[in-house]
């Protein structure tokens, strides 16, 4: 029997507790710490690191071709074999010990570095989809927003925990510094080792299929539901387009994500204050933006409040790209002396804005719908859809980089966020939500 009643706050607070661990992976490895370490003291091809740029791009991009070709087929699994919580625990062991081997990638291990981020971010990746496919079981569809981000909002509270922990006491990423920052690999995979313990004691297993060993029969099954779903495609019209304007909009978010500290470590040149100060906005106004615009949703609606979170964005980038601009425009106008990094954190704050909000409220309208007996399996093709993305907006900006260099490439991402928008004009909420309870 499906079950359909609102999980205790116990239960949601479980859910929760996999963003808020699982953060410190996307922060410490993928954003602010260990992507600079690896382009530019472990590859380090100075002076514009355009090799590290590129194989850092490579290796992202490959771990999410992974999760695109296995993620649905994945999903479809967990909803026949009763085994949500079981491949997710599964993907949380291989993230932790491939993240705590980071430790050994040291200058020169250019490849070693790689194989570990492929690793180690296609089993993050894979967990994410699995973490969301217990989302439509947690509460009613108005409710959804506010839960997915309160789980957003504890994300960002975790990454501000652990990557604060790690720049005071780490310190700087430099040749010099090395044999402290990393150490960093080690950090994230314990922190997300503990945090994520109260995922596994308080959230149940939904109510949705027979409990099967995971076998080649299993497979088979999950393959069949498969393709039952993608001819049954014209049943979901509303969430079909949704995929569409996740597909490009993930895509913008990715190469914010894995390039926005290479950016101002490169482009900007910010001194270590910036880069520490830069964090801390970022993840304030995420965790701000997760849960303001998950209360917007249950007011506005999920399609609107989306649409205003893509808008967010483009002047986000329009603020990055011309922030030296800006910054002339301030001085003169008002008589200041600023610098560039300074007036980056404005460009920080309203990413952070972006990033929290756009993330939560995609989720969300996933959640509204997805039929609970397909939850895993549709929510692997949302992991489809924001891996695509990844490797359509990172390998596309690396190579950009490469030929125009990393300020020019970033203006790809207001197309992509524009793009965005133009499928959100299809939808109709309401028959969405019908269609998964129907």
């Amino acid at each position: 029997m499906i079950r359909t009643a609102k999980a205790g706050r116990r239960e949601i607070f479980g859910w929760s507790m996999f963003d808020f661990a699982n953060q410190a992976y996307t922060l410490l490895i993928i954003t602010v710490i260990f992507g600079d370490l690896y382009t530019r003291i472990v590859v380090g091809d100075s002076p514009d690191y355009r090799l590290g740029n590129l194989l850092w791009s490579l290796a992202l991009c490959l771990s999410y071709a992974i999760v695109v070709v296995t993620a649905p087929l994945l999903g479809a699994m967990m909803d026949y074999a009763r085994a949500k919580k079981r491949l997710l625990f599964t993907s949380y062991v291989i993230t932790v010990l491939s993240t705590g081997m980071l430790y050994f990638v040291a200058p020169g291990y250019i490849w070693l570095g790689f194989l570990l981020i492929v690793v180690s971010n296609t089993a993050y990746s894979a967990g994410e989809s699995f973490i969301a496919s217990f989302l439509p079981f947690l509460g009613e569809p108005r409710e959804l927003g506010k839960i997915s981000g309160l789980g957003w909002a504890l994300g960002y509270a975790g990454g501000l925990v652990s990557a604060g922990f790690v720049l005071l006491f780490l310190g700087a990423v430099t040749f010099e510094n090395f044999e402290r920052i990393r150490w960093v690999g080690p950090f994230a995979a314990v922190f997300f080792l503990l945090a994520a313990i109260p995922t596994f004691i308080w959230l149940r297993e939904p109510a949705v299929g027979v409990r099967h060993e995971l076998g080649t029969d299993v497979v088979a099954e999950g393959y069949r539901r498969l393709l039952v779903t993608v001819r049954s495609v014209a049943r979901y019209p509303d969430l079909a387009r949704l995929f569409l304007s996740i597909l490009f909009a993930m895509a913008g978010v990715y190469v914010i994500v894995a390039f926005s500290f290479i950016y101002g470590a490169q482009v900007i040149g910010w001194s270590e204050g910036t880069r520490n100060l830069m964090f801390v906005v970022v993840q304030i106004t995420a965790l701000v933006g997760a849960l303001a615009f998950g209360w917007l949703q249950g007011w506005l609606g999920g399609r609107l409040t989306y649409a205003l979170t893509l808008i967010l964005w483009i002047l986000a980038i329009l603020a990055i790209y011309f922030v030296a601009e800006l910054t002339a425009w301030l001085d003169q106008s008002f008589g200041l002396s600023l610098e560039v990094e300074q007036v980056f954190l404005f460009a920080g704050l309203l990413s952070g804005l972006s990033l929290g909000s756009s993330q939560s409220v995609g989720r969300a309208l996933v959640g509204m719908f997805s039929p609970e007996h397909r939850a895993a399996e549709l929510f692997g093709f949302w992991g489809l859809f924001t891996k695509l993305a990844a490797i359509f907006g990172i390998f596309g900006v690396g190579l950009l980089q490469w030929a125009f260099g990393l300020q020019g490439a970033v203006l790809f991402c207001i197309l992509l966020f524009a793009a965005a928008l133009i499928p959100l004009a299809g939808i109709d909420e309401q028959r969405g939500v019908a269609a998964a309870h129907d």
